[in-house]
Order: C-alpha cells, then structure tokens, then sequence
C-alpha cells in the first residue's frame, strides 16, 4: 500500500518538478546569453539588449505563471508547458542578439554563421509551446479519437523536420547575413522547394489543432466550456501573430513591428488566459470579453487599412513616405469609426453569438408582453430553453427565509449560473451553459416570478391559517359544550332536582335539610370551580393583573427550574394574551416532549415589537406540524401579525421565538 501511494504521488508530482526543471533551464539559458552579450566585442547594440531585456522579462512571466499553475494543480503538464512557453522568448531572441551583435562593424562574432544556419528554422519554436496547449488544454490529455493523437505527433515531428530543411536550404540568407555563405553542408539547388512541405504541414497543423480544441468544447460541460473560451481568446493571437508577419512582409519587405505586436500579444495573452481560465474561469463574463476582443479587433484592421491606404495614396498625392497625412487622416477615420463600435459589436455578437444574441431577444420580447399583459413571468422558464437550445433548463427562485431555489412549481433546482440583484443571488439558471450576459437581463423576470411565488404563498398560508383557527375553534367550541354538559351543567341540575326534591318534602320533616343544603352548597362550590377551570382556559385568569403575575404563577406551576424575564410588563391585553399562551404552549412542550432539565423564558422589548424567546436544553426535534400545539400557535401568532420560529435541531435542544407587533 506504502508503495501503490508513493508511485500515486510521484505520477502527481512530476508535473511540478519539470516545470521547476524549465524554469530552471530558462533561468540558465538567460544568464548564459547575458554573460555571452557582456564579454563579446564589439558589444551589441542598445536596442539590441533592451529587446533581449523584454524578451526575458515576458518569458519570465510566462514562467512564473507557470510554476503558479504547476502549485495550483499539481497533476496537470500544463504548467510544465506554460513554463516551456516562456523558455523561448530569451533563447530565440538571445540567440538572434548574438547572431547579430557583430554585422553592425563587419565581422559576425566567433561561431554566429554557424549558429545562424543551425537556427534559421528555429522561427517556429515560437508556436510549438501554444500549439501542444491547444492540444491538451485544459486537463493535460488529448481528447479521445485519432485526429488528435496524429495531430499531437504531427506538431511534435514537422517542426523538427522543418528545422532540418531550413537547415540545409541552399537559398541566399535574408539581411543581415546576405553577405555570407553556409559554413555547414546543404542540398542542392534543385531541392530548396522541400522546405515548402513541412511549412505547408505547419500551417494545415495550426487548423487541425483549433479543431481539436473545437471538438473538445462541443464535448465539454458547463466548467470546461467557460476555461476552453477564456483559452481559445488567448489563442487567437496565435494566427494572428502570423499575420502580422505576413502582412510586415507584405507591406515593409521585412520583420516590423506589427511581428513584435503579435509575439506580445502571443506572450502575454496566452499564459495570463490559460491560469484564468484554470484557476479563475468564472472571474468575469468569457463572451463579453471575446466579444469586445473582436469588436476592437475589427475596428483596428478597418484603421491599419486606411493607415495602408492613406499612406499609399499619400505618397504619390503630397510625396513618398508622408506619415504626417497618413497619420492625420487615420486620426479623422478612427473619430468617425468610433460611433459605429456598437453597430460593429451587434454584428460580431450576432455572428460570434448567436444563441446568446437569441436570448437576449426573447428575454426583452418576453418582458415587453408582460408589461403589455399578454404574457406572465413564469414563462421565463421555457422562454429561456428554447432560446438557449437546452431542452432540460431549469430557473430556480429563492423565495424569502429559505436558502433553497426552487422552481415555479415548487420542485428543488441547483446550478451554477447564478441572477444577482444589488449583490445577492435571487434565482439560478440550471441545466444549460448560461451567459452571464443572459443570466443578467433575467433578472427583473426573476425578482417578478419570485415575489409572485412569495406572494401566492403567503395567502396559501393565510388560506391554511384560517382554515385551521376555523377548525380549531369548531374544535374548542366542542369541548367546551362537552366540558359544560358533562361538568358544572350535570352538576347545577343535580341540584336543581336535590333543591325541588327538598322544596316538596319540606313540611312533613322526612328530609335532612341541614344535609340537603350542605350538599347543595358543595355541589354548587364545585360547579362554580369547574366554570372558573373552563374559563381560565379561554383566558387566564392570573392576567387580569398582567404579563408578569401570569408568567410568576406558570413559573411556580412548572415542575422543573423556569428561568424567567420580563423586560416590559405592560402590554395591550391581546399581546400579553398571545404572548402568555407562546410562553406556556412551549413550556408544556419542553416539559413533556424535551425532557428538558432547564427551561428559560425572555419576553423583551424591539423598537415596536414584542419577542417571547423559550429554550430548553431537551432532545430537540421539534416542528411545526399539521395539527400539533405549535402549528396552532403559529395560528395564533399570525392572526396578530406576529411571526413563530422554533429552531431544534436534534441533540441540541429548542429554541420557540415569537415576535408580536406592539404599538409603544
């Protein structure tokens, strides 16, 4: 067993120590191109070494996001390979500064031709990292079927291959290294075009592995869904950077600036994206974000092609290279593109969104017929499934004093997209993978449905109440017909026939009358007796003098210890009625149902209210039901406005608290 655990801990560490082996080996590779730039002369140029600086810093943040993930999840390589990431950008550019560094004054430094044949197909190191993260983001394993093990090979193979063929091309190096030759071997003339194979691979590799990444969302749940589109934003600047290359090609005949952009782009998206989107998927709205990265995205190609424009046309208009026209011109078209970023928002949204976009419609069509009376609230439900396309959605409501979301027919819901109202959830969306956009704009409809249900519980239970104090009080009226015929009424007619019987046989002396009348009078003391008992059960006599006498006699009454405290002795007489019978109903209760060996009782004042709070150190388990003392209590409670709570969880005693409106 000892050594089953350790190789499940090994198998869950490795993850973390090769990203520490990666930062360690970038940490290498930087210092050792920082010696080597410090000790050659003539020493590479200013811009030189602040690009290498950039270089490192973005590599080392790329790094350091992934030791964090490595920490965060131990048992996913996606730390190892964020961590990779970030091990390109000082050794390709350390290496390309070196290169470099002596072409300036006409000599290359010692071993930098060569250097520069072995690394002249390096350039797709750049994207292998980011294309192996497509692959196994966001569990680290490739996604079941073939297409994504030949791809996953095919990115770890082809780059290699392409490395080799660019290796020996026999064609002319590009600046600064026209001037000079191939210190290496090559092949022949007649097979440069092989070179073409594995670029051509490259890019058919690049599509593939988007749909992998494709595949795998359509596949996802709910949480993978949202950590794959905060991922495949970050990812777009992968394509994107190899359009600015070609486009730098295209438009200056070398690498510029907009290469640079990308790379950055690619650098800092891709790393800071992926621990989002592990670690913290749900921190912001992933649409909202994609939705506006391709908004500005659109506007920017709509300015770099006026920029393009203008500045073509500028040259032959005001003179070649008139970047002050172009500029200005540029600056007038972004004024005027400004106010159509929202139609171009729709139109990404419409494209990019659809579902979402159909969503938001229905919500606002459905909102505008309820406030037109054609249509209710609880149709929120299936309004929301057959915009969303997820026939099994369902909307939960929390209804007030409960901490459950429950639908509009009282069933249990539970789900992860939450309708907040002034930073609180008040419902949930379940079953369907929600916009946040969506769950948002639902929710007037939501707080609407969920004080309607509020509502129609509330009168639910006033119908209830009213129909148990009815019952109730045929109940009562029962028993005391029962307790008065049974009781005093037999009674005084007993001694109306004893007194008659006395009456006939009072002149001839053949009746004691000195016993007759004794036994009337005590008759009668008990009759009287009996009505006082029936009485003190419709209301007690003790309050004829107040909350406290009453309360002092039930204390005296109980046959264990009642600690008892009365903060404001004077109250309206149908408050101090209630309040006695809460206090009593639940002392009778913790006596005879509890077992409790210790009963407290607190009747105090709360601004315009009266609470009446009993506990007792019994069994617990007590609860309002159909029926018991307490439910009729509550009936009671609430026929004053007032509202009952017991809280009595088992082991753990019983808490009955009553709070009654009471004017000051």
């Amino acid at each position: 067993m000892k050594a089953v655990r350790a190789v499940e801990a090994g198998s869950a560490a490795w993850p973390r120590r090769a990203a520490a082996a990666v930062a360690l080996i970038a940490c290498a590779v930087t210092a050792v191109v920082c010696a080597a730039l410090v000790s050659v002369d003539p020493a590479p140029a200013a811009g030189d070494i602040l690009l290498f600086a950039g270089a490192a810093g973005i590599g080392s943040f790329s790094v350091a996001l992934g030791l964090f993930v490595a920490r965060r999840r131990p048992r996913n390589p996606v730390g190892p390979l964020l961590a990779l990431t970030g091990l390109m950008p000082p050794l390709i550019i350390g290496l390309d500064t070196y290169k470099g560094a002596g072409l300036a004054r006409g000599r290359p430094l010692p071993g930098a031709e060569v250097l520069n044949q072995l690394t002249a197909g390096w350039w797709t190191l750049w994207y292998v990292p980011v294309m192996l993260l497509v692959l196994l983001f966001p569990d680290g394993r490739l996604p079941a079927g073939s297409r994504a093990r030949w791809v996953f090979r095919g990115v770890l193979v082809v780059p290699v291959v392409f490395d080799v063929l660019a290796m020996l091309d026999p064609s002319p190096y590009d600046p600064p290294f026209q001037d000079y030759g191939h210190p290496l071997p090559t092949l022949p003339a007649a097979y440069a075009w092989t070179g073409l194979i594995p670029l051509a691979l490259m890019m058919a590799l690049l599509v593939l592995s988007v749909l992998v990444m494709r595949g795998r969302y359509r596949a996802a749940r709910t949480v993978e869904r949202a950590q794959v589109k905060w991922f495949a934003l970050g990812a777009l600047a992968l394509p994107g950077t190899l359009l600015c290359c070609w486009a730098d090609y295209l438009l200056w005949g070398e690498v510029g600036v907009l290469i640079w952009a990308g790379l950055i782009a690619l650098y800092a998206g891709v790393p800071a994206l992926t621990a989002l989107a592990l670690l913290r998927h749900d921190l912001y709205d992933v649409d909202r974000a994609a939705s506006a990265v391709a908004t500005w995205g659109v506007v920017t190609a709509g300015l770099l092609a006026v920029y393009s424009a203008v500045s073509f046309a500028g040259g032959f208009a005001v003179g070649r290279g008139s970047a002050v026209t172009a500029a200005a011109l540029t600056a007038l078209v972004a004024a005027a593109l400004v106010p159509v970023k929202n139609r171009v928002r729709r139109r990404v949204d419409r494209r990019l969104f659809p579902v979402r976009q159909a969503a938001l419609a229905a919500l606002d069509t459905l909102e505008r017929e309820v406030h037109e009376g054609r249509a209710r609230p609880e149709q929120l439900e299936s309004v929301l499934r057959d915009a969303l396309r997820e026939p099994g959605l369902r909307v939960g409501y929390l209804l007030p004093g409960s901490d459950e979301f429950r639908d509009a027919d009282g069933e249990l819901v539970t789900g992860s997209a939450p309708v907040r109202l002034g930073g609180r959830t008040i419902g949930i969306v379940a079953g369907a993978d929600c916009p946040r956009e969506v769950a948002a704009a639902c929710v007037l409809l939501v707080e609407t449905v969920r004080l309607r249900l509020e509502v129609g519980r509330a009168l639910g239970e006033v119908e209830a109440s009213r129909a148990r104090m009815l019952r109730a009080g045929y109940r009562e009226r029962a028993r005391l017909e029962r307790d008065l015929h049974d009781g005093a009424q037999q009674r005084l007619v007993t001694l109306g026939m004893a007194l008659r019987l006395a009456q006939r046989h009072l002149d001839d002396g053949s009746v004691d009358m000195d016993g007759l009348l004794d036994q009337a009078v005590a008759e009668l003391g008990t009759a009287v007796a009996e009505l006082r008992e029936l009485a003190h059960g419709l209301r007690p006599s003790s309050l004829d003098d107040g909350l406290g006498p009453a309360l002092e006699a039930l204390s005296a009454r109980a046959p264990i210890a009642l600690d008892w405290r009365l903060v404001r002795p004077e109250l309206p007489d149908e408050v101090a009625t209630t309040a006695y019978y809460v206090a009593s109903e639940a002392v009778t209760n913790a006596v005879k149902h509890a077992g409790a060996g210790r009963i407290g009782l607190r009747v105090q004042e709360e601004g315009e209210s009266i609470r009446i709070a009993v506990e007792d150190d019994g069994c617990g388990g007590a609860g309002v039901r159909p029926g018991s003392g307490l439910a009729g209590l509550a009936d009671r409670v609430a026929a004053l406005g007032g509202i009952l709570t017991v809280s009595s969880p088992a082991g753990a005693g019983t808490v009955v608290e009553a709070v009654l409106p009471c004017a000051s």
